[in-house]
């Protein structure tokens, strides 16, 4: 029986056995150690209950998830550790120092468990600093304290008696990773910040250098990383996470170790010192950065003044070893090429190089999306008229955003003067191509210079399809019909005009895509628009000079055949249906070699409609189909149809298909 009806129980037995005249005495009595015990039974229960609500879906994440980085509050697990040592959060922000050597004194802490407050805590107090840091002494207290974030994460990962592995489920230990990798983005941009005019000391071997930043001694190393221009260390370190691209569908990355960067080489995109040489490589290639703290004890580890940072290319590297345990690596894939996409200036200088305003495009110029990797695939990425490589702004970024193909193909961009005539762009690029070639694998034998792959949209999908072909001496033959050419003339003429007229197939191309290609040409290029248009178009002074020289030589003054030659040919005649050139290229043979595969669009096809009487706006079906291909793909969408998701995904599956076959080849032992 509980005590209080034990108590009034006895009390009432007792009362029945008093005298009469003691009953009210004893009554008053009752009543009064009554309301003593109720008052009793009160505090003890307002002192000893526990109460329980009900948690929403959302705060229960936000208790179990939310840290300093994600919510801008200490999580829990610091919330914990504090009520174990005796400390409060308030205390504790308003004296750090002694709160964060309290705690890595403690011994009523677990390793995991101190390391990763450790980490959470003085991640605050670098992020308190970043907000004021003015002098250099402030700086260095501020990158001490990302050191010293990086370092206890890096001893909670590393050097625990559970591995990484086993704790793979572990909500803390996604946070501290986080943490490591924000405190070596801010640490090494920091530091890279600061540097800024005045070079690091160099250390041994290509690439390496020595940082110096209070009483911390930083040793690190790109030489995993190759940077455009041959250079040893970039320009600056820009964070991946502080870019947002609009025009990109998606952004792709990876999950893992390191600090995610790009390494800006150059702030340009398009130099004209460019202009010497076929290619560039990315100014903006993306980088890793990794921190290891020497040590093979965790005493060690939390002891030493040292730090060495590695950074690594992701595109090569999907993981490191770090303290004798396979670790996948940190990247994002999308944002060096959105970066260099941003910083282009693209999308206006093409329409400027149309009409011969702003920095005229002399010649075309190869740009590599990554670094250069002799064991990865080409795809070779041609535009279209009055267009840039921004025509591939997604298709490219998908390609990168898939693993497997990221894993076994580069991705080069050919940017070339679409006022220039077909026969022109069709020697440039090749040439371009050669060169970039040649640069890169002068013996050939590199994986890159094998089975690579043409992509073209519009006249970039004609020139791809004439740098595929044999034209024999159909293009000669027909000249020499036009035009009276005999004796030293002739000669002149075959040495001038011979590379234009007569060509063979790329080499080392097996495989092509041709996205909405006016193989034949187009009526739309015959309007009363698009000749306004091409009598806008205004040629390279280059190329409006060797038109000259060809005209002097193909054309006798007076004789009959001078006038057509009186009005410069372009991109836009060369476009037309009834262009000389596009009618007697339209049935060259292509290379039994090469595989191809046509993707087009059609805006207004219906049931009603047959195919062949369709259009995407710009250029009919009967011109981009072509008998023989692989694959053909017919779209509902408008002549940029290369941007469509249905485009892209079938892309993607030639660029896997192509893939396949190559590996099916190679083991087999024999060409495809």
């Amino acid at each position: 029986m509980p005590v209080a009806a034990s108590f009034f129980a006895f009390e009432f037995l007792s009362l029945n056995r008093q005298p009469a005249p003691l009953l009210g005495q004893l009554y008053g009595s009752i009543l009064r150690r009554g309301a003593f015990l109720v008052l009793l039974l009160l505090m003890l229960g307002g002192c000893a209950g526990v109460k329980v609500s009900a948690l929403e879906t959302r705060d229960y994440i936000s208790l179990r998830r939310g840290d300093v980085l994600s919510t801008g509050q200490l999580s829990s697990s610091v919330g914990t550790a504090l009520q174990v040592v005796g400390i409060g959060q308030d205390e504790c922000k308003a004296a750090a120092a002694v709160c964060l050597r309290t705690l890595g004194e403690s011994k009523a802490l677990g390793d995991e468990q101190r390391l990763s407050v450790l980490a959470e805590l003085w991640l605050q107090e670098a992020l308190r600093l970043d907000r004021s840091a003015q002098t250099d002494a402030q700086t260095d207290a501020m990158l001490d304290a990302y050191l010293e974030s990086a370092r206890h994460a890096y001893a909670y990962l590393f050097m625990t008696e559970r591995t990484v592995g086993q704790r793979a489920l572990d909500d803390r230990q996604t946070q501290v990773r986080d943490y490591y990798n924000f405190s070596v983005q801010k640490a090494l941009t920091g530091l890279f910040a600061r540097y800024q005019g005045n070079p690091p000391q160099a250390g041994e071997g290509q690439g390496n250098f020595v940082l110096h930043s209070g009483r911390w001694q930083i040793q690190g190393a790109v030489g995993d990383v190759r940077l455009a221009g041959g250079r040893d260390l970039p320009e600056a370190l820009i964070p991946a996470a502080s870019l947002s691209f609009k025009g990109l569908r998606n952004q792709y990355r990876r999950d893992g170790l390191g600090a995610e960067l790009v390494a800006m080489t150059d702030r340009r995109v398009v130099r004209k010192d460019s202009a010497e040489l076929a290619w560039s490589e990315t100014p903006f290639p993306a980088v890793t950065a990794v921190a290891s703290f020497p040590g093979a004890t965790l005493d060690e580890v939390l002891s030493t003044q040292r730090v060495h940072i590695v950074g690594y290319d992701p595109f090569r590297q999907d993981s490191i070893t770090m303290a004798g345990r396979e670790i996948p690596l940190a990247a994002s894939f999308t944002s060096g090429y959105g970066l260099w996409l941003a910083r282009s200036g693209f999308a206006s200088q093409s329409l400027l190089t149309l009409v011969g305003k702003g920095e005229v495009l002399e010649k075309p110029h190869v740009y590599l999306m990554q670094p250069y990797d002799p064991n990865r695939r080409i795809i070779i990425m041609l535009h279209g008229l009055a267009s840039s490589p921004e025509a591939w702004i997604n298709v490219a970024n998908e390609v990168l955003g898939d693993e497997t193909l990221r894993q076994n193909y580069q991705i080069w961009q050919i940017y070339y003067p679409t006022n220039a005539p077909l026969a022109f762009n069709n020697l440039a690029i090749r040439r371009v191509v050669e060169q970039t070639l040649e640069h890169f694998d002068p013996s050939g034998t590199a994986k890159a210079s094998q089975d690579m792959v043409l992509v073209g949209h519009s006249m970039g999908g004609v020139l791809s399809r004439l740098m595929l072909s044999s034209s024999g001496d159909r293009l000669w033959d027909a000249l020499l019909d036009k035009y009276s050419i005999k004796g030293a003339r002739l000669e002149r003429v075959q040495k001038k005009l011979g590379p234009y007229v007569k060509f063979e197939p790329l080499p080392d191309v097996s495989r092509a895509i041709f996205v909405a290609a006016p193989h034949r040409g187009t009526p739309f290029a015959e309007n009363r628009i698009a000749r306004w248009a091409s009598g806008l178009v205004r040629l390279p002074v280059s190329v409006l000079g060797r038109i000259t020289d060809v005209a002097q030589l193909l054309v006798v003054p007076g004789s009959a055949n001078a006038e057509p030659l009186t009005r410069p040919i372009n991109s836009i005649d060369n476009l037309s249906d009834q262009d000389p050139f596009v009618r007697l290229v339209a049935d060259l043979p292509i290379s039994p070699t090469v595989r191809y595969h046509s993707i087009i669009g059609s805006y207004n096809s219906t049931p009603e409609l047959l195919l062949n009487a369709t259009s995407d706006g710009v250029v009919p079906y009967v011109s981009s189909h072509l008998a023989g291909a692989e694959s053909e793909l017919v779209i509902p969408s408008g002549h940029s149809v290369q941007e469509t998701p249905e485009a892209i995904m079938e892309i993607r599956r030639i660029l896997h298909v192509h893939l396949e076959q190559m590996n099916n080849s190679q083991l087999m032992g024999r060409a495809p």
